[in-house]
């Protein structure tokens, strides 16, 4: 097969080599990380190296991380009733706002009558008097909030955000999971109470998460029963290849993040100058403070299925958003809270870059949008003929 561009890093990232590496020389390690003898300690040393890491990158504590098996687990063991910081409220409601994934917006373990939405703006930020106004009042909330939209990679106020929620005595829960490795994730800088990350983001293999908790949140009740691993947090053996993995992957990406960034960012700036080169194209969020390698966009007209068909015809990997509807393209709820009507929402096309993306790949995507560009102008100069 010839060359293809993948420009799909918000759906998955290739296994970067030193994840490879991590995984492949853990495999050589036959003890249980819970067993006490060499081979036990042997590979407990690996799971403890890669929390100290992933807490790190995001300046936590090592003994605040909880393994999980990937980003949807990690987000239903953060929703959790119950939790409180200190000696404060333990939260019984969940406000989520109308943008997040898949994975927040079903509420994790909070009952449907005790789950509300908060409005977004036109570009993508959650409305700060909305968000005031639905936390008026009893009981205690946990609000969840995305540090960065996954499909258009608007930034969110989110230390803003917690004010306003510690003030009216609630939580806060961050998905970071698209933001990491992408810009920087301070957890006492966001004054969030828990943060949740996922390993396939960021050059790590699939199957791995993590819940991430600020120092003094409590109440973090087991998603899943059995033994006593993660501090009684998460039953289960832990996968040990994978955590491995994920602490390399996070070591790798955060060496790289600052460069990584503007380099990124300066491949967006070309490829969405040349999007707009088409007459009508909108590119979503643009007013916001974005991700450096995400766009989405459209133009009058386009259906989301028959540009990514097109895109992949010409040896170019892109989505319409997240790819976490089993394979399906549909109107995206990200614009439709945002107040596009179903026409722009359902002709969403998001390209995202990584770190291996190259300036040849831009032009190569440019040129692929151009033909499919002149084919749908052609289309409608026929239709209004």
């Amino acid at each position: 097969m010839s060359h293809r561009v993948y420009l799909d890093w918000n759906a998955t990232t290739p296994l970067r080599p030193e994840a490879k590496q991590a995984m492949t020389a853990a495999w050589e390690f036959s003890g249980n990380p819970s067993s006490v003898h060499t081979e036990g300690r042997q590979a407990r040393r690996l799971v403890e190296d890669a929390r100290a890491t992933i807490a790190a990158a995001v300046a936590a504590r090592p003994q605040d991380v909880v393994f999980s098996s990937g980003g949807t687990e990690a987000n239903a063991l953060a929703l959790t009733p119950g939790l409180r910081r200190g000696t404060g409220q333990p939260v019984q409601r969940l406000l989520v706002s109308a943008i997040e994934h898949a994975s927040v917006l079903t509420g994790g373990r909070f009952v449907t009558g005790a789950i509300g939405t908060i409005k977004v703006t036109g570009t993508g930020l959650v409305d700060l008097d909305h968000l005031r106004a639905r936390l008026a009042g009893e009981p205690a909330a946990l609000v969840s909030v995305m540090l960065a939209n996954n499909e258009t990679g608007a930034v969110q106020p989110v230390s803003e955000i917690a004010d306003v929620v510690h003030e009216a005595g609630g939580l806060l829960h961050v998905d970071a999971i698209p933001a990491l490795g992408k810009i920087s994730i301070d957890i006492k800088r966001l004054k969030a109470d828990l943060i949740t990350l996922s390993a396939h983001k960021i050059g790590g293999p699939k199957g791995v998460g993590a819940v991430v908790l600020a120092e003094d949140v409590q109440g973090l009740e087991p998603l899943l029963r059995g033994g006593g691993q993660e501090l009684g947090r998460r039953a289960g053996t832990e996968n040990v290849a994978g955590i491995a993995a994920f602490g390399a992957a996070t070591r790798a990406a955060m060496a790289a993040l600052g460069a990584d960034a503007a380099r990124l960012e300066g491949l967006r700036n070309q490829l969405e100058h040349g999007l707009k080169q088409t007459p009508g194209m909108i590119v979503f969020s643009e007013a916001a403070p974005r991700l450096p390698n995400t766009t989405l966009f459209t133009v009058p007209g386009l259906k989301a299925e028959t540009a990514v068909i097109g895109f992949d015809l010409a040896g170019i990997a892109v989505s319409s958003g997240s790819a976490c509807s089993s394979g399906k393209v549909q109107p995206s709820h990200v614009l439709a809270a945002m107040g596009f009507g179903k026409e722009l929402a359902q002709g969403a096309v998001r390209l995202s870059l990584g770190w291996s993306t190259s300036e040849a790949d831009i032009d190569l995507t440019l040129e692929a949008w151009r033909k499919l560009a002149d084919g749908l102008l052609r289309g409608e100069r026929r239709n209004t003929a």
